[in-house]
């Protein structure tokens, strides 16, 4: 049995009668002209366009390709656009189900398309990173002999979920996530062009933009929304797709929120004020509210990292590295999976003892700088690292902390100006009472070193 005449006579009966196939999947671009978005990579000359031998000198680059973006950006349908335009056989595994097995045979099955039938093959591999060392490194021989043109998608940073050999063998891609105006593009042409709904519907504004909240950046998921909704509307006799029958359409309720307006900063608002109240359920509330909504994670994730200090600082001396972490993770994976560490990150800082005595002592400190208290730094603590510091009395008489018992220096740190101020009150609240014991103790051995200085 030949497999690879059944994969060819299954594309050639999708593009010849393609009603049967899913709309994100009958609007997916035949050209690179049709590619929305991912500018970047489409410009003339662009080592993508090489590859599918534009410009002079045809097809050009290595025989390996990686992938990197969100999820709904167009990876598989810039694979299928590759092996269109080199008239090359598409064969697409997921990394999820498929193991060395099956990609032995796919390679296998390329060699004898290429020996008796003339055809080369495009191999795209989705979600590389889930494959193992072992597991990746079986593709090597596939590449270096440019048996297939390999095409590999990953939401992950590559340089850490694909091996070096593998990579450096490889044309990587950046992929940008969509914007609105990308995918709203994309489901005018879904709803006028033939091969999509063919004007059989229309979509009212309200109805576009609970649209676009859904899609949240992902292509797919908004072709797949506009399909749901267009085909209960039709069911219904209805001539526009109204918001009612989109929201039953895909079981999710239209969330009240504008991103550029007022419900944006009100839902935010309400989010870290929920962290600072220590309602944790309130803040998971406005938190899926926020991510229904199609809010950027990274905007989120640094409003939690301003929370850690603001509101929790010592208190719990864990819950800033928490909210980086987050931070972190969430701009590697992406939505949907980044919206586990956000979760993970608001319950944390919500259920973590509050403090918000760092807040106050910068703020305190600040004012005084701003109202003109400072004052010359002490001559002791001036810089000596040069010639004739010594001669204007820098860094004379400077006591190095680790040469005293308990590494506490008696001499003047601050400005005689602020001498006396105290900007840092912390509370008895979880881990910070520990720094509230401390800082009295320094203090009252500093003023009372200091003193017996002066007297003597």
């Amino acid at each position: 049995m030949e497999p690879d005449l059944f994969t060819a006579a299954a594309e050639d009966r999708q593009e010849k009668d393609p009603a049967g196939s899913p709309l994100a999947v009958r609007m997916r671009p035949r050209t690179l002209d049709e590619v929305v978005g991912q500018q970047h990579l489409l410009k003339p000359g662009s080592p993508l366009r090489r590859l599918v031998g534009e410009g002079s000198g045809g097809p050009a680059g290595p025989s390996s390709v990686i992938l990197w973006g969100p999820p709904g950006t167009g990876k598989t349908t810039l694979a299928y656009v590759v092996s269109r335009a080199t008239n090359k056989r598409f064969v697409e595994l997921s990394a999820i189900t498929a193991g060395v097995k099956e990609v032995r045979a796919v390679i296998d099955g390329a060699r004898r398309a290429t020996g008796g039938f003339g055809k080369e093959t495009v191999l795209f591999l989705d979600e590389i990173h889930r494959f193992s060392k072992a597991q990746q490194d079986s593709l090597l021989p596939a590449v270096e002999n440019r048996w297939v043109t390999l095409i590999a998608a990953t939401t992950e940073n590559p340089y850490f979920s694909v091996i070096s050999p593998l990579l450096s063998r490889s044309l990587l891609l950046t992929l940008e996530p969509l914007t609105d105006d990308d995918i709203s593009a994309l489901v005018q042409r879904a709803l006028t062009e033939e091969r999509g709904l063919g004007g059989a519907v229309g979509l009212p504004d309200d109805s576009a933009a609970h649209l676009l909240r859904i899609a949240g950046g992902d292509a797919r998921r908004g072709l797949t929304a506009l399909e749901a909704g267009a085909g209960a509307a039709l069911a219904k006799g209805e001539e526009e797709i109204t918001l009612q029958t989109l929201e039953e359409s895909v079981n999710r309720a239209a969330v009240t929120y504008d991103r550029d307006g007022d419900q944006h900063y009100d839902v935010a608002s309400a989010l870290i004020k929920s962290i600072r109240g220590s309602d944790v359920d309130a803040a998971l509330h406005y938190l899926a509210r926020m991510i229904e909504a199609g809010e950027d994670p990274r905007f989120i994730a640094r409003r939690l990292m301003i929370s850690a200090s603001e509101d929790i600082g010592l208190a719990d001396p864990t819950a800033l590295p928490t909210a980086v972490a987050a931070a972190q993770a969430v701009a590697m994976i992406g939505f949907p999976e980044a919206a586990l560490t956000l979760s993970h990150a608001t319950i944390a800082l919500a259920l973590a003892p509050k403090s918000n005595a760092a807040t106050l002592a910068i703020g305190a400190a600040m004012e005084d700088v701003r109202g003109g208290l400072a004052g010359p730094v002490p001559l002791h603590l001036r810089d000596g690292h040069y010639k004739g510091a010594a001669k204007l009395g820098h860094a004379q008489g400077y006591v190095y902390p680790h040469d005293i018992p308990g590494a506490v220096a008696a001499q003047q740190y601050a400005p005689d100006a602020i001498k006396d101020k105290r900007y840092y009150h912390p509370t008895r609240y979880g881990a910070e009472a520990r720094y509230a014991d401390l800082v009295e103790r320094v203090r009252e051995r500093l003023a009372g070193e200091q003193q017996s200085h002066k007297e003597r």
